[in-house]
């Protein structure tokens, strides 16, 4: 997919904002969402999006959101590295689908990186519900106790 074309408002991500198709959501405010990726590629890894941009990616987004979305990147990325202590932090964002980009609702990645343990292929393998949840409940009580 390039870059340019038209926003689908039945992308998953729009769904899960809808709460037509479920999440682990981590955090919630009126302009932004924050939920683990089912397809990890360490140990952490979290997704923030913006709630009102119909953006397909960084070209198509507003400012406003993108500040807005960032500013909750920073909250959760402190908290994660907080809660789970790795060894460094990633945080990226693709555009179309020769970068990387597989779900066309902006969105930014928040990989935690540990040492001695490599990156893991992008949705070659999909979470076991149980780790996903017990995680979800520490970055939640995390982000309570860091609000």
């Amino acid at each position: 997919m390039s870059l340019e074309g038209t926003y689908d408002p039945q992308n998953i991500f729009a769904k899960i904002i809808r709460g037509e198709a479920p999440c682990y959501k981590l955090y919630e405010d009126d302009d932004t969402l924050a939920f683990l990726d089912l397809f990890p590629q360490s140990y952490g890894h979290a997704l923030v999006i913006p709630k009102r941009s119909a953006a397909r990616n960084l070209l198509e987004v507003d400012t406003d959101a993108l500040c807005r979305t960032m500013a909750t990147v920073q909250r959760l990325t402190r908290a994660i590295v907080a809660e789970l202590e790795p060894d460094g932090v990633q945080v990226a964002q693709f555009n179309g689908a020769p970068a990387g980009q597989t779900v066309f609702h902006i969105h930014m990645h928040i990989v935690p990186r540990y040492a001695g343990e490599g990156l893991g292929k992008h949705a070659a393998g999909k979470a076991e519900p149980a780790e996903l949840e017990a995680l979800q409940a520490r970055l939640v009580k995390r982000l309570q106790a860091t609000a």
